[in-house]
This record gives structure tokens, C-alpha cells and sequence, in this order.
């Protein structure tokens, strides 16, 4: 009996070993397990300047809940240690976005805090400025305009709006005006002021060939020739001293007669003037056209019914502005054009 006792009591003995053997690690040292709950939950304290989390702490952080002595044993170690774990890494987010303050003070009413003022940021930060750069159609037309070629398409352009304003026909009243001014009009020769040009047989008017159109055939065709007056009385009805020499009139022209009369042979342009076919007298259609060049800016010197060479530059440049053939002549397309020809 008293061996069975013992025995027994051996036996309870050793079920005993084998039960406290079985308890937990974890149980067996609690102020182990609290400093491991502590390592997990709290986080490191936020140094000044730092913005952001590093990204290897979360790994190693993890890693060690995991293998902490005794954690594997215990029923939903692993997943505290997650939990613990996000829930450090939201407090030091919110610590890094909102103050740099500790992450035990980033609560819920700090986080809708944070939230806010990210709105009121959101609403109040300026816009970005916006250029005030020229427009491309502007600054492509600077651009343009600083080199020599904008330059020049510049004064191009301002050229055509002046042959544009000057294509303008003039006034009839103001013509009329003009015609009723000089219907008396008589030329006097002024050698000094415009010298008088010389015979010449082979004389032909310069750039005649390329003046196309039969308006112009009369130009092309002249020829100076030297007759004596009974020669021209025998061919032309009218033959008249005008301004200096005698001018023979036919089919709407006048033109020199040269060796009428050997005393009076002031002629300052060799060729055709065109007059209409009422026959005015040359030297009053030529005061018309200085007087109506001169009202349009095209004459600065006097009028003086001379179809001398001031004349004939304006004409020239008047011609060139209304697409004309820069005859520099009184010819019937100038003519109508100033609203002159009869």
C-alpha cells in the first residue's frame, strides 16, 4: 500500500512537470510580453526636419514582431503585431503631415483636423499666374517687323494703302473747278527754269516697246521729222504757237512741229500729248494735270503749262501708283484716270 502511494504520487508529480512545461513563454515572463506590445505600438519620436517615414523600418519592425521570442505561440500574435504595426504607421503619417507633433497625439479629431486644413489649403492657394507673354499672331508680327525683311514688307504694305487711297478718282466738282480755272491759260517759254530739248531724227521714246496696249501705239510709232509750215499747213487743219513753238494737232494728240518756224522752236518734251478729241490747246491740259497732280501730292513746282521734267516725275510716280505705264507722259489711260480727258 505505502509503495502504491508513492508511486502514485510520483505519477502526479510528473503529469504536473508536464503541465507547467506546456504553459506559454509568454506567460511565464508578462513584463517580457508588455515591452514587446510596447515595441510594436509606439513609435519612434519624430526628429525635427523629417518628413517623411523611412522605408526600411516597417520591414524590420515587422520582422522582429514575428520572431520575438514566444509571439508564434501565442493565439493571434501575428495579427496584433499587423495591427500594431498600421496603426504606428498611421500615427507617424499623420505626425509628418500635420505638426511634427508625438504619434500618440494624432487622434481622430486631429486627423479631421489634418483634413481640413488640407481643404482650406486647397481653397485659398492662389492660382498658378498666367503668362502675360504677347500673343503668338503679336509676337510673330515683333518678330517680323525687327528684321529687314519684316521692315520692308512693312513699307510694302504702307505703299499699297497709299496707291489704294490714291486710286480714288478725284472730285468732278474739283476738276470742273480746275478746267474753268485754266480755260485761258497760256503757256510762257522759260528756258532757265526748264531748259528746252534738241532735235534729234533718231530720237525714240524710251521704253516705248514695252508699253502694250493701242493707247500707247502712238508712242511706239513717233518719229521726230522736220518740215517746213507749208508742208504742215498741206497735212494738219491746226497748227498753233503754244508756250514757246508750234504744235500740229491730230487724231487727239499734239504733237512738235518742228521747222515750222526756225525762231520759235521752244519745245521741253519731244513727243505726243494727248489732249481728247476736242483739240484744247496742249499747254492749258497740261496746267489741268499739274494742278490735279498737285492737289494729290504728286506736283511741288509751279504751274506753269511746261510738260517739263518735274512734271513728268510726278506723272511717272501717279502712273506707277494706279498700275499704269510709267510713260511720264500725257497719255489717254492718265489722262482719264485724273477725269480730265474730253
Amino acid at each position: 500500500m505505502k509503495r502504491f502511494t508513492s508511486l502514485l504520487i510520483g505519477c502526479s508529480m510528473a503529469l504536473a512537470g508536464v503541465a507547467i512545461a506546456q504553459q506559454p513563454n509568454e506567460e511565464a515572463s508578462p513584463g517580457k510580453k508588455k515591452k514587446q506590445g510596447a515595441e510594436q505600438t509606439q513609435p519612434a519620436e519624430a526628429k525635427p526636419g523629417a518628413n517623411a517615414a523611412k522605408p526600411h523600418a516597417t520591414p524590420v519592425r515587422e520582422h522582429g514582431a514575428r520572431n520575438a521570442p514566444g509571439a508564434m505561440n501565442e493565439p493571434g500574435a501575428a495579427e496584433k503585431g499587423r495591427k500594431g504595426h498600421q496603426e504606428s504607421a498611421t500615427a507617424q503619417g499623420a505626425e509628418n503631415t500635420v505638426s511634427g507633433q508625438p504619434a500618440g497625439s494624432a487622434t481622430p479629431t486631429a486627423e479631421k483636423q489634418r483634413k481640413g486644413m488640407k481643404g482650406h489649403a486647397a481653397k485659398t492657394s492662389p492660382a498658378p499666374a498666367a503668362k502675360t507673354s504677347p500673343a503668338p499672331a503679336a509676337t510673330a508680327a515683333a518678330a517680323v517687323s525687327a528684321t529687314p525683311a519684316g521692315a520692308a514688307a512693312t513699307q510694302q504694305k504702307g505703299q499699297a494703302n497709299v496707291a489704294a487711297g490714291a486710286k480714288k478718282k478725284p472730285d468732278p466738282q474739283k476738276v470742273q473747278q480746275i478746267k474753268a480755272q485754266h480755260a485761258s491759260f497760256r503757256a510762257q517759254p522759260k528756258p532757265q527754269q526748264v531748259p528746252a530739248v534738241t532735235f534729234n531724227q533718231s530720237y525714240r521714246i524710251q521704253g516705248s516697246d514695252r508699253w502694250q496696249g493701242p493707247q500707247y501705239e502712238v508712242f511706239r510709232a513717233y518719229r521726230p521729222e522736220w518740215h517746213d509750215e507749208g508742208w504742215y499747213r498741206s497735212r494738219y487743219t491746226r497748227v498753233e504757237l503754244i508756250g514757246g513753238g508750234y504744235y500740229y494737232w491730230n487724231n487727239g494728240y499734239w504733237y512738235p512741229a518742228w521747222g515750222y518756224s526756225p525762231s520759235a522752236q521752244y519745245y521741253v518734251y519731244d513727243g505726243p500729248i494727248y489732249v481728247g478729241h476736242r483739240a484744247e490747246p496742249p499747254d492749258q491740259v497740261i496746267a489741268d494735270v499739274q494742278a490735279e497732280l498737285q492737289e494729290m501730292g504728286y506736283y511741288r513746282g509751279e504751274v506753269d503749262g511746261l510738260l517739263g521734267p518735274l512734271t513728268r516725275e510726278a506723272l511717272t510716280a501717279y502712273q506707277a501708283d494706279q498700275g499704269l505705264a510709267t510713260t511720264a507722259a500725257i497719255d489717254e489711260p492718265t489722262l482719264d484716270s485724273l477725269g480730265l480727258a474730253s
